[in-house]
């Protein structure tokens, strides 16, 4: 409701604030409403808040009062009248002595980043004269540039920022943004300008992320394996380990596989565990990996995808997956995890055929045993023990037939079929040699 009155007395009011800067600022905020209001008095307002800055005897208090005075100039539409009023306040604070200079240039850049004012605040704070403040507020700046997906500013405010760790952490913000674009030219060249080891790693971390979430072509993610084979050492492992692995699960295992044999053993281990939990329901492209594969590097890679299916319920869509596994491993102990899966899932007559390849008799009791005890859970005594007589070892092959036929009684009277075999075998083991 329009009131001229009111106006007036607020303005008469305002002149009776005796703190000269808490007057100044009054008087904006008065000229603001007003101008809202669309009542012309609200440049006697702006008028008188200028005439009360004058007259503030502290220049802290006065550029404080026109940093204030600026804002509501823009609020206000006002936008030439506030860059002069923001400069003026700049101006005076040149002549300021440290820290107190850096300190009212952080005020006015603070302002201006509130009225959303991202290209006058990195005007003034490439301004501040300590290294640390400076990089501080232009990397809040950039932040703030990202939020708008506004790249191309966000770079020139990387330009102003110098040092370490300031310089890293902006690249990273900015390559964050490029991932999340799928943008990933310009993720390369920012990694290859890094020079920090900590934040390239942390870099490297991040596209590791995002290359796991988005369909990216197998030329991209070599691209980034090779940068993260020419890292320092001292840069963690886990950056190459999380590309391998998201590269061989995008299919590219002959890739990985080629890569990996330069790495120490624990390294491989780790990569290919990692790899094969990922594809762990991609039989076919494990079958690949099994086929590129031979000899000790073979029988690593079947070990793991061994305990990776028997810590998992048992399912037929393997089976093809595991006789090949198992008929083509040389270890015999790889072997007899073959046949205790063949066994599993009710694939006798193969896992009898790969446990006779068995040569190791303490091994092949352990083989044959997974197959009697898988027979007894079916109720099948006569296969149960015809799979321990298998076992013709005098040791093995007694110790084999003995628990098999206490499972046989022990089914008899109710219980369960325990598969314990192992864990016991290993201790008749330690008992024999020691005697």
């Amino acid at each position: 409701m329009d009131n001229p009155g009111i106006y007036r007395e607020v303005l008469e009011l305002a002149s009776r604030i005796s703190d000269r800067y808490l007057r100044a600022i009054t008087y904006a905020r008065i000229g603001y409403y007003l101008h809202k209001l669309e009542d012309e008095t609200y440049k006697d307002a702006f008028k008188q808040s200028f005439d009360a800055v004058s007259r503030i005897e502290s220049p802290i208090s006065a550029v404080r009062a026109l940093i204030e005075i600026g804002g509501y100039l823009y609020k206000s539409g006002l936008v030439k009248a506030s860059n002069k009023v923001f400069y003026q306040a700049y101006e005076i604070v040149r002549g300021f002595p440290q820290p107190l200079h850096d300190e009212m240039i952080e005020a006015l850049v603070n302002r201006l980043m509130g009225l959303g004012l991202l290209n006058d605040a990195l005007f003034y704070g490439r301004n501040i004269k300590s290294d640390v403040k400076r990089n501080d507020v232009l990397l809040k700046i950039l932040r703030e540039y990202l939020k708008g997906r506004n790249i191309k500013r966000a770079y020139v405010a990387l330009k102003y920022i110098q040092g370490e760790p300031w310089h890293s952490i902006a690249a990273v913000e900015i390559l964050k943004v490029h991932l999340e674009r799928e943008e990933f030219g310009s993720a390369i060249k920012i990694l290859r300008n890094l020079t920090s080891e900590y934040w390239l790693s942390e870099a490297m971390r991040e596209v590791a992320v995002h290359l796991k979430n988005a369909d990216v072509p197998k030329e991209t993610y070599e691209k980034f394996v090779d940068i993260a084979l020419s890292m320092p050492k001292s840069v963690s492992p886990e950056v190459l380990r999380a590309l391998l692995i998201g590269l061989g699960s995008y299919g590219e295992t002959s890739f990985v596989l080629g890569i990996i044999r330069n790495l120490p053993e624990e390294e491989r281990v780790k990569i290919l565990s990692g790899l094969i939990s990922n594809i762990i329901d991609q039989e076919k492209l494990l079958e690949s990996i099994v086929d590129n594969l031979h000899g000790s590097e073979l029988d690593l890679v079947a070990k793991i995808i061994l305990d990776g299916l028997l810590s998992r319920p048992a399912n037929p869509r393997y089976k093809q997956l595991v006789e090949h596994v198992g008929f083509k491993a040389g270890d015999d102990s790889i072997k007899a995890k073959a046949v205790t899966y063949l066994a599993k899932i009710g694939e006798y007559e193969d896992a009898m055929k790969l446990a006779g390849e068995i040569m190791d008799t303490h091994v092949r009791s352990l083989a044959f045993g997974s197959i009697a005890v898988s027979r007894l859970k079916e109720g099948d005594i006569d296969g149960a023990i015809d799979a321990a007589l298998e076992v013709k070892d005098p040791k093995w092959g007694s110790w084999l037939l003995s628990e098999i036929l206490t499972k046989i009684l022990e089914l008899q009277a109710g219980e369960s079929v325990r598969d314990d075999l192992e864990d016991k075998s290993h201790k008749q083991k330690k008992i024999w040699e020691k005697e």
